[in-house]
């Protein structure tokens, strides 16, 4: 399979593929982020998950994949650090706000900053229509973020606080989506680095989880908080695998910003599964994502 993965690596089946894992990692995005709205406290379940994905990917790391290249370690070192700033951000936006207002804004922004920083890595470049599709896209799903946050209670200093970090958040998000295509692309094999990427990724939280867990009054079961993370590592290995190795097989631009379709399969999920109000302004705000998106990959 992984010789097959590389011969279509710049191909038109390349980029079909490229397309599925796009889309597939983007409803695996927003199950993802519905599980850290949960009961839990989002530290505490960031801690579940990354621990539960980073036992399982250990031995194949250690014994199934290729041992990384010499040079890899440096590229690794770089990506814990990215991705533990980037959860650091995420999880303290979503301490001051609510998932609804936070999740959007985050998802607006990091399509934007990837295109661009992908143009200056990686030489890509959008045609006019395409930046039409990333603008209307991008606008769209922060209008989402404002209509929600129209229906919050509004705590001013927290909202202030939460959309700050939300925006922090953002920009980390297009970071580590431009580093990881960058050391997926550095490595032969292409599972060595998911291997090593979920292994490596496991250690931080779970220990600050472990003290914040500590430190609670009335700190919740340990059972149904490692089974949430049990089913969050299940869904972190499909979204993230699907968008790495997208971003491997084709234009990292793209697959970023057809991931960021991810708000239109959670405004889905609420309105099935968690019986939230769609209404007629977020269904014409999903339309107008979903149009983005289409732009953005047909208009090149």
């Amino acid at each position: 399979m992984t010789d097959w993965l590389i011969s279509i690596e710049g191909t038109a089946s390349g980029h079909q593929l490229a397309l599925f894992l796009a889309l597939f990692a983007a409803l695996m995005h927003a199950i993802f982020g519905a599980l850290q709205k949960g009961r839990h406290d989002p530290w505490l379940t960031r801690g579940a998950i990354d621990f539960c994905y980073g036992v399982m990917a250990m031995p194949f790391a250690l014994f199934v994949v290729p041992w990384p290249e010499p040079h890899m370690w440096l590229i690794f070192a770089g990506m814990f650090v990215i991705h533990a700033v980037y959860k650091l951000t995420q999880a303290t936006a979503y301490s001051y706000g609510t998932y609804t207002v936070v999740y959007p804004v985050v998802r607006g922004l990091g399509p934007v900053v990837t295109v661009l920083a992908a143009g200056f890595v990686f030489g890509e470049h959008f045609a006019g229509l395409q930046w039409g599709g990333l603008v209307l896209l991008s606008l769209s799903i922060l209008a989402l973020a404002v209509l929600n946050l129209a229906r919050e209670k509004i705590n001013r200093k927290a909202i202030k606080l939460a959309l700050a970090w939300a925006v922090a958040t953002g920009f980390m998000v297009a970071v580590y989506t431009t580093y990881d295509a960058y050391g997926i692309r550095e490595t032969p094999n292409p599972f060595t680095f998911l291997a090593w990427f979920f292994f490596i990724d496991g250690f931080l939280f779970p220990i600050i989880a472990v003290v914040m867990w500590r430190r609670m009054e009335s700190p919740p079961e340990i059972r149904p908080l490692m089974m949430r993370g049990f089913i969050g590592s299940l869904v972190a290995f499909m979204s993230f695998g699907s968008i790495l190795m997208a971003t491997r097989l084709d234009k990292v631009g793209e697959a970023a910003v057809l991931r960021e379709t991810s708000t239109v399969f959670a405004a889905i999920i609420g309105w099935v599964f968690l019986k939230e109000a769609v209404g007629p302004a977020r269904a014409i705000l999903m339309s107008l994502i979903a149009a983005g998106a289409v732009l953005v990959e047909f208009g090149g």
